[in-house]
């Protein structure tokens, strides 16, 4: 019987509303149900019910090398900024295998740009520049593949 082990999480690809980029990270693929307490006013139970509530969403943040002569994470923000409704854009997640198949994806809807980094300068570093943008969505889904 072969010996199962969970996924490396360094394999993903990054489906930017049709074109496929790599990020070196991705964080904030988190999924939220708050919490309604509530009590009947005719209960004889000094205790509250729990009932699912509003789902919440956090934001996605994505973190990739700066590459010379591209400034869509900038493009993206402006367009937002001018309340341009076409601007938003689907994001899939993949995790992949080591056959580069995904056994894993996240959909978020409707994702548009809340806040760009740029990279942290500094002289006496020996590293790539890193940018980041930080998304916000309308949900986001498991999908099942």
């Amino acid at each position: 019987m072969a010996q199962e082990y969970p996924l490396p999480r360094f394999h993903f690809q990054v489906d930017w509303g049709g074109a496929k980029m790599s990020f070196t990270e991705v964080t904030g693929l988190s999924m939220q149900v708050q919490v309604i307490e509530y009590r009947h006013s005719d209960s004889r139970d000094f205790s509250t019910l729990k009932m699912p509530g509003l789902s919440k969403n956090e934001n996605v943040t994505m973190k990739r090398g700066k590459f010379e002569g591209d400034f869509d994470f900038n493009q993206w923000l402006s367009d937002i900024t001018n309340e341009r409704v076409n601007g938003r854009r689907d994001v899939v997640i993949r995790l992949l295998n080591e056959k580069h198949e995904p056994v894993a994806a996240w959909s978020a809807t409707r994702c548009f740009p809340v806040k760009v980094t740029a990279p942290d300068l500094k002289s006496d570093a020996n590293e790539v520049a890193v940018e980041s943008i930080e998304i916000a969505h309308e949900g986001l889904k498991l999908m099942n593949i």
